[in-house]
């Protein structure tokens, strides 16, 4: 969530904990560790017991909220509990298709006690496994769309996660992201997240997984290279490069903080490209006898943009080496963001 929003690190949000189970774990980490809010959901009436009574026991009634649900019920219930929205959705799914295929799973592993699966039959088996879970899920996502920001799950087989991704791609869905987990030196989970909002996570979060091996699966890069140096060149130059090659651009906003070494910008087009130099040339020649209805003009937008990319710029100095990155905030457009970036790159080589 940090990585997807123009507003400072740890920002308020809330969450939505579907299959909270007994312990209410997430939920209880989530406002231990974060300003967060929480829905939690379940559907066997012991576990919501517990999950209620630990709830009372840290004294989180005001940020956590236990919710009983039906097995046939939405996952996602937003109308249902009376909330608009919510920041994000997060739920662990019953890894197997049947008991029969759980306990085979069990006897032929040789694991220490502390990784034994010790859910109940609600909590590890459903029909059709962890892909039909979160294929409901994904169903019910393209309903709700923007009204969460994050869809997310955890995975118990990288089969299934190849699975999604497919159904993702299938549904036009290109804001996603996807990681590993391991746990100790055998056991292997991964998770998988998607938005249809605009707002892109970073490069550690998007593709938390070695890329020469799953790169079917990865979502596009988000973080380009742009010029890297021995940290005995002086800061300055560069820095004022980029900020005098990016605010010569018609942006519809940029932000240079020189002390942190970090701007934000935003275009509603390809403002850098051939193309669209020729056209406002043109225009701005048929309109030259009429300056102030020119809608190219800085200041003059002709009523709201939309934003189709949003970037930071980062510079960071390191011990031996000084690095500029471009990364990809907001927008769509992927081939829009790796133009900036070739745009960026061959401004800033000859800076020293």
């Amino acid at each position: 969530m940090d990585t997807t929003s123009y507003e400072q690190l740890g920002r308020k949000v809330c969450g939505l904990d579907v299959g909270t189970g007994a312990s209410c774990i997430y939920p209880l980490l989530g406002t231990a560790q974060r300003p967060w809010y929480f829905v939690a959901t379940d559907i066997d009436a012991k576990s919501l017991t517990h999950a209620r009574r630990n709830v009372e026991i840290n004294k989180l009634e005001d940020r956590i909220r236990v919710v009983e649900r039906r097995a046939t019920d939405d996952l996602v219930p937003l109308d249902d509990i009376g909330v608009h929205s919510v920041d994000f959705v997060m739920m662990n799914p019953p890894f197997y298709t049947s008991e029969d295929e759980m306990l085979s799973s069990a006897r032929q592993k040789a694991r220490p006690p502390h990784s034994a699966c010790t859910g109940a039959p609600v909590e590890m088996v459903c029909d059709g496994g962890e892909v039909a879970y979160v294929s409901r899920m994904l169903r019910e996502s393209l309903v709700l769309r923007d009204r969460v920001q994050w869809y997310t799950s955890m995975l118990g087989k990288v089969t299934s996660l190849e699975a999604l991704v497919e159904q993702l791609r299938v549904n036009g869905i290109d804001n996603y992201a996807v990681t590993e987990f391991l746990q100790g030196n055998k056991t292997r989970r991964w998770a998988l997240g998607w938005s249809f909002g605009p707002m892109r996570p970073d490069e550690h979060v998007a593709r938390g997984m070695k890329a020469g091996i799953w790169k079917r699966i990865l979502p596009p890069i988000v973080r380009i290279d742009l010029l890297a140096v021995p940290s005995k060149k002086e800061v300055p130059p560069l820095s004022d490069r980029i900020n005098e090659v990016i605010g010569s651009l018609e942006m519809m906003s940029w932000t240079w903080e020189s002390q942190e070494l970090r701007g934000i910008g935003r275009v509603s087009e390809n403002v850098w490209g051939r193309a669209w130099r020729r056209r406002k040339l043109r225009e701005v020649a048929e309109r030259e006898d009429s300056a102030s209805s020119s809608s190219l003009r800085r200041g003059d937008t002709g009523g709201e943009e939309e934003c189709r990319l949003g970037f930071a710029i980062e510079i960071k100095v390191g011990v031996t080496e000084t690095t500029a990155s471009l990364r990809w905030v907001e927008g769509h457009d992927h081939s829009m963001f790796e133009s900036l970036g070739g745009f960026l790159q061959g401004k800033l080589k000859d800076v020293y």
